[in-house]
């Protein structure tokens, strides 16, 4: 139950919009901002793996602390004093929060792995700590918690989570980041010296063809727990995923473009999802 389409710095995460209900606004900006520096720690300026990693172990070191009711390192605090609070009023699962920071630091490890995933039971696994989480966490403020409810809730994160692979290939691919799993590309004939040199070819314009249709079947998965979820919740919901499905329209009708063009969502596109939405 991700913020809708992949189009901020950090997309997998939700900012309190308009549609989020007033009471947990503070709570969901401060998951927010503890995702939103994790992911900084790992991805942003030019710090060395090495340091990339030793910051991101620091950090659950202060996830650890105020969980335990200390207090952070001052490095921190500005993030985990407002989460130390969301942590004690609504018992947010930590673990959950570490399956977050596991995630990031594996994303570290993997820019200097040219071999990328082997699998896609090896990518969902990424899904499951990297995407899954920030579903399970709006549910447990949204005192939705049965098991129905959690399965679709990971269908729908671990959609978004490949939809933003998928639209963002021409990004990650020149940043060492290989999420289109060996199996699939050997499955289609594709060639990961033309993938890693963003040739649109036959071969993997099928490969993508065939990972959109994965990620559109896992969304609709997901999709009934629209219904689930009480007013503002259940439409902004309802926008998350039809905002999720019209990228992966974009991507598929690039016929493997997005290899080296972005789809992006124009005011039009918004049009259409709130019709969709409507007839959910």
């Amino acid at each position: 139950m991700v913020q809708a389409p992949p189009v901020t710095h950090y997309e997998n995460f939700p900012v309190a919009s308009l549609l989020c209900p007033p009471h947990l606004r503070q709570p969901i900006a401060a998951i927010y901002a503890f995702a939103r520096t994790a992911d900084d720690i790992a991805d942003e300026g030019d710090a060395t793996p090495a340091a990339r990693l030793a910051d991101l172990a620091a950090y659950l070191a202060d996830l650890r602390a105020i969980a335990q009711g200390q207090p952070p390192s001052p490095r921190w605090a500005s993030v985990f004093l407002p989460l130390q609070g969301v942590l004690r009023s609504h018992q947010l699962p930590v673990p959950l929060l570490e399956d977050l920071l596991s995630a990031f630091a594996q994303d570290v490890e993997k820019t200097r792995d040219a071999e990328g995933y082997a699998d896609r039971a090896e990518l969902l696994d990424y899904c499951r700590r990297s995407a899954n989480p920030v579903g399970r966490l709006l549910l447990h403020l949204y005192g939705v918690g049965d098991a129905q409810a959690l399965r679709q809730s990971d269908a729908i994160c671990t959609a978004l989570q490949l939809i933003n692979f998928w639209q963002d290939l021409s990004v990650d691919i020149p940043r060492h980041r290989h999420y289109l799993p060996r199996a699939d590309c050997a499955a289609h004939g594709a060639c990961q010296a033309e993938l890693l040199a963003l040739q649109s070819t036959r071969e993997n314009a099928r490969l993508i063809a065939d990972c959109a249709d994965w990620a559109r079947t896992t969304m609709y998965s997901g999709a009934p727990l629209v219904h689930r979820l009480p007013g503002r919740a259940g439409w902004e919901l309802r926008l998350v995923v039809q905002g999720g499905l019209r990228i992966l329209d974009k991507v598929e009708a690039l016929k493997g473009g997005s290899l080296h063009t972005r789809p992006r969502l124009h005011a039009w596109d918004w049009v259409v999802m709130l019709g969709r939405a409507l007839v959910m």
